[in-house]
Order: structure tokens, then sequence, then C-alpha cells
């Protein structure tokens, strides 16, 4: 697919059509939710029909200071049902990690290729914590929704495995499933993006010259899955972006590959992902 310079759509999502609207006025409040202990304030104060189902916090091996988490939530307003998880809140810390030994090492991803053994340790645990269990309480309740999957940071990388893995095991059809990340390192190698392709349909929004988009670097045998839709500049409101369709495609954000930012990492569309998210989303 050609990448395209497109203006924001204002229709409805569909899981083969990024909607800038989507992501901005209801995708990014859903991950910055997933940064407070209390996520049903950002639900109520920016996607008002939106109730909290189930959130699960857990410890991270790596992360001393962070914790791994994820929520369920559904809408009977917008008939949507779907999961959101937490990024790391110190991004030097994760920057640091990753540079140092935290990616060295590879694991088979349970639905095909291979992940960064983190990610993958991280999201088992949220998954079988209950947060798994949950999704699929509202599946069988709501089973026409639509499913919303995000996060950011870390959490897109979560985001990211939790689709694969529902479409994987037939829990939702591809069809169904909407995945938007915003900031998401690369999860795993040339095979989980190739699986994940076939899997799901994505949006990997990335903002300008968001550090945490080139890391993993792709010397350790990692791949972004498509597509990516970047923001070559402040992401204000009728900013125009760019859908590549190419797993790394020199068109978006990996021509700046050598200037790169943290304050671009954690800024989405004006917000402040994590302390919005903190503070209720107000």
């Amino acid at each position: 697919m050609r990448s395209l310079l497109l203006l924001p759509l204002l229709a409805a999502v569909a899981a083969a059509t990024f909607s800038d609207s989507t992501a901005r006025s209801q995708m990014l409040p859903l991950s910055s939710a997933a940064y407070s202990d209390s996520p049903q304030v950002c639900l109520s104060s920016q996607l008002k029909t939106a109730q909290l189902s189930k959130q699960v916090t857990l410890k991270c091996d790596y992360f001393k200071k962070d914790a791994c988490s994820g929520f369920t939530f559904f809408d009977e307003t917008r008939k949507v049902i779907g999961m959101s998880f937490r990024g790391t809140s110190d991004t030097t810390q994760l920057i640091m990690e990753i540079t140092d030994t935290l990616f060295d090492s590879k694991v088979d991803f349970q639905d095909g290729g291979q992940t960064s053994k983190y990610f993958n340790d991280a999201f088992m645990d949220v998954w079988n914590g209950g947060l798994g269990g949950d999704f699929q309480s509202l599946v069988a309740k709501y089973p026409t929704y639509t499913v919303w999957v995000t996060g950011h940071s870390l959490g897109g990388a979560l985001a990211s495995m939790a689709a694969a893995h529902i479409s994987a095991n037939n829990i939702v059809s591809k069809s169904k499933i909407v995945l938007y990340t915003f900031g998401q390192p690369r999860t795993g190698d040339q095979k989980y993006a190739d699986v994940h392709d076939n899997l799901v349909t994505s949006f990997r929004v990335t903002h300008q010259k968001d550090i945490v988009a080139h890391i993993p670097p792709e010397f350790m045998k990692y791949e972004h899955h498509t597509s990516e839709v970047w923001y070559n500049n402040d992401m204000s409101d009728g900013s125009s972006y760019v859908v590549c369709g190419k797993q790394e495609d020199k068109r978006c954000s990996d021509k700046n590959l050598l200037d790169t930012s943290v304050d671009d990492h954690t800024h989405y569309y004006g917000k402040e992902v994590s302390g919005w998210g903190h503070d209720g989303c107000p």
C-alpha cells in the first residue's frame, strides 16, 4: 500500500480505516486512563458512557518503580468493549533498559513469532491475572460489539499482543478488532510482525520524532508491524498525517532515525499522556 497524505477523517471508525477523530477523542483518553488507578474518572470525563469493568495491576519484573496494568471496559451507547494497557511512567528508565540488556532475549509468543521476554511476561501476567477472563465475559455478554484495544508506550506493545491473541484464538474475529497504539516500541521479530499483520488491522500512531518508535533497534532483529500513522507536526486539531503501509517505512518516522525526542514520546495530541491520565483527563 502506498503512503498517503490524509486529512483527518470525521466518519465513524472501521477496522480498516484510520480516524483522527477516534484516535484523538477516544483512543488517547483510553490510553491515558490506564495510567490511573481510577480509570473511570477519565472514562467519565472524556467518553461519558464508557464504564470500567476490571483493572488488573501487577508489579513488573524489570521496572521496580512501575506496574504492569490494564483494564477492560464496555460502552453500551457506542456498542464497544475493549482493553487499555498502561505504559511505563518513566520514559528515561524505559530507554535505559531497552539499550542495556532488557531486549537481548526473545521468547516464543504463543500465537506466533518471538517477542521481547519482558513484553511477553508482562502481557501474560496481566492477561492471566484476570484481565483475559473478564474480557471474555464481556465478549459473551456483548457478542456483536466492536472491540477497541489501545495503549501508549509499553502499553502499546501489550495492546499489540492482546489484539493478536484475541484474534488468533477466535475470541473475537479480526473484522471486529480496532487496534490503535501511541508511541509503541518494536514488540517482536519479523515473524511476529508478519503474524500480527495477518491477525489484526492496526494503527501505530507516532508523534514526529518519538524516540520509542525506534527501539529496540532493527539490528537486534525487531520489526514493527503495520500500519504506522505519522504526524510530522504538533498534532494540534486539523493536523495532517501520513499512513504508511510498510512495516518499516522511510516515508514515516524512520526518516528521523538520528533525530529523536523524548518529549514527542510523552506528548500526543497536545496531552502529556501519563500526567493527563493521572489527573483524570480533565
